[in-house]
């Protein structure tokens, strides 16, 4: 889910939305668009009948609107209904737009108990000393921050994703999709949608095979099993991995899998130098949230003191700088075979 900084969260927003229970107003914003449309739909679709939505569900877009038309029709009263709906959409796109968000303030103060009024927000988020968030302290004003996801954020939303659907997914498709699909979650979702459909009535759990055979993605090489190859230190699998990179570059880009190396070594380096190598404090440590995650960097530490790990780091950096074309002329695979060599090599 979206990360609570701020307010309800995503579940909690949506539950209520479809039970009938409306704020009169919604601040809806954040830089992850997916959650922000969700609740728009949600709106559209549940707070006004579908008969009556022709006099009574009215959207504004930035670009276009003026805050005055906005506060107006908000301030109107329903059409031989209950309640109406007012959509400010896309409204980071106006100009001077936060100044013109300040002047709902009042109206945010005083709603129309019969209006429900949604300002949507995206790319970024207003300042807690906004006159409109201040005024949002209401208790009929719902304020949601949809933030951008890291990448190791990812994998919990992936399995409510699959869970609400009624799809099991295995925790190794999980990370094929963290690492492959990654941001924006329409994406990912929308890749996670095309594998329920492959899988027919009969198949309800989405494995890593499944992922190979719909998008294309390698159970068995990948950069997850280049880091476990590393770990093991296994050369010749190792560059098996990368010879199919080289084969299928554009699913396995230079830069996603040194990004994906760096962040392994640069892990193994705080278990190396830590005192304390108990399950529980390299778990907390490194951010792991199961021992299974932990397995990759036990079988590194067998294998590589803190002086070889520091090695691999420098090389990694070093690979960063010839892939720019800096002291170097070669593609990103022949430089990464390089690499890989350097850092078996590493003393």
């Amino acid at each position: 889910m979206a990360k609570k900084v701020t307010g309800p969260s995503y579940r909690d927003v949506m539950t209520t939305i479809k039970k009938g229970e409306y704020a009169s107003v919604y601040i809806l914003m954040g830089e992850e668009p997916y959650y922000l449309d969700q609740l728009t739909k949600a709106l559209e679709n549940y707070v006004i009948d579908e008969e009556d939505r022709d006099f009574n569900s009215i959207v504004f877009y930035g670009a276009e609107a003026d805050i005055a038309s906005v506060i107006g029709s908000a301030q109107q009263f329903p059409v031989m209904a209950d309640r109406q709906l007012v959509i400010l959409k896309e409204a980071q796109a106006m100009t001077n737009s936060k100044n013109q968000l300040d002047k709902l303030a009042s109206y945010v103060k005083h709603p129309n108990k019969s209006t429900v009024l949604a300002i949507v927000y995206k790319g970024g988020t207003l300042s807690g000393t906004s006159a409109l968030l201040k005024a949002a302290k209401a208790p009929e004003t719902i304020v949601f921050r949809s933030d951008k996801l890291r990448d190791y954020e990812l994998k919990a939303p992936i399995k409510q994703y699959c869970k609400d659907r009624g799809v099991g997914i295995d925790d190794k498709a999980v990370d094929l999709l963290c690492d492959y699909i990654g941001n924006p979650l329409s994406k990912l979702f929308g890749e996670i949608d095309k594998l329920i459909i492959a899988g027919g009535n009969d198949n309800n759990r989405i494995t890593p095979e499944t992922i190979e055979r719909n998008i294309g993605i390698s159970k068995d090489y990948n950069t997850f099993e280049l880091v476990k190859a590393l770990a093991k230190k296994d050369y010749l699998k190792s560059m098996k991995i990368v010879d199919y990179f080289s084969k299928n570059p554009k699913q396995n880009p230079g830069v996603l899998i040194v990004g994906t190396l760096f962040n392994y070594f640069s892990k193994l380096f705080i278990a190396a130098v830590s005192r304390d190598k108990s399950d529980a404090a390299l778990m907390q440590m490194l951010e792991l949230k199961n021992v299974y995650a932990l397995s990759d960097y036990r079988d590194g530490l067998q294998r590589y003191n803190a002086r070889m790990v520091l090695g691999a780091i420098h090389f990694l950096r070093e690979y960063d700088c010839k892939s720019k074309g800096i002291d170097s002329s070669q593609n990103e695979y022949e430089l990464l075979k390089e690499l890989i060599f350097n850092i078996f090599t590493a003393q």
